[in-house]
């Protein structure tokens, strides 16, 4: 309830002051700064290629294990380019040259041409193995 000047309260919301909506500008300067804080990283990306294998369920929940190509690693994930088409949501074993193996769950489908998907990753846990399984030093996102 909202005071009104004679000391009643009212149940409708009374406006006050200019009651035009916002210049588009304005709403649109709004959505540019939402959508720049909802893509900030928490790491940076490096634009190298690590082979790994990969084990999980695909699409159609067969079970393989194949190698693939992981790109543009990050301290939490990268990005994954396999034959199979993997459904998003679904987790995913990722083993390194090493040996190192790490579970990591598919957040989105990058692309799908000509029979080869990428999915972006990211390891399920935050742990000493996964901010060392690619082997690399991350710069600072600060």
């Amino acid at each position: 309830m909202l005071p009104q000047p004679d000391g009643s309260r009212s149940n409708v919301d009374t406006p006050v002051g200019n009651l035009e909506s916002p210049a588009p500008e304005a709403s649109l300067l709004s959505t540019a700064l939402s959508r720049s804080q909802v893509a900030k990283r928490r790491s940076s990306r490096i634009a190298l290629y690590a082979p790994v294998a990969l084990n999980g369920e695909d699409r159609a929940k067969d079970s393989f294990s194949l190698t693939a190509k992981a790109t543009n690693l990050n301290r939490h994930g990268a990005a994954v380019v396999v034959t199979r088409e993997l459904l998003v949501g679904t987790t995913v074993v990722v083993r390194n040259e090493r040996g190192t193996q790490i579970a990591a769950r598919v957040v989105a489908q990058v692309s799908a041409t000509e029979g080869k998907h990428t999915y972006g990753i990211e390891f399920v846990e935050e742990s000493t193995r996964s901010n060392s399984f690619w082997g690399i030093t991350f710069p600072s996102n600060a």
